[in-house]
């Protein structure tokens, strides 16, 4: 059996890195960004979806990934984010729907 390979790039302090990835490698891109990228402080709720600590720009997500639920849009309005391409990476799944995307940390 293969596995298909999803391939992104991701901003941080205007480095980029090429990441690589797999289907549910990880519960979701928080994770995978922390182990992948090193950031400590990022994800502070463990993926509540409630502090924004995790907080990406987004540009080339497709599929279901698109969508907003659970407490995410409520956490990104209590901290002022209103614009579509603003996400808590603890709310996006590992999956095809992030390949060829580019995701940009945000402080």
């Amino acid at each position: 059996m293969t596995r298909n390979t999803i391939k992104f790039t991701v901003a941080n302090n205007h480095l980029e890195q090429i990441i690589e990835t797999y289907p549910g490698d990880y519960r979701n891109l928080m994770e995978l960004l922390r182990h992948k990228m090193y950031l400590d402080y990022f994800g502070q709720c463990s993926g509540m979806g409630r502090c924004a600590t995790c907080i990406i720009r987004i540009t080339g997500l497709k599929g279901n990934s698109i969508t907003k639920d659970r407490n995410e849009p409520a956490t990104l309005s209590k901290f002022g984010y209103e614009a579509s391409d603003i996400r808590l990476s603890c709310q996006i799944l590992i999956s095809s729907d992030l390949d060829g995307a580019t995701f940009e940390i945000l402080e």
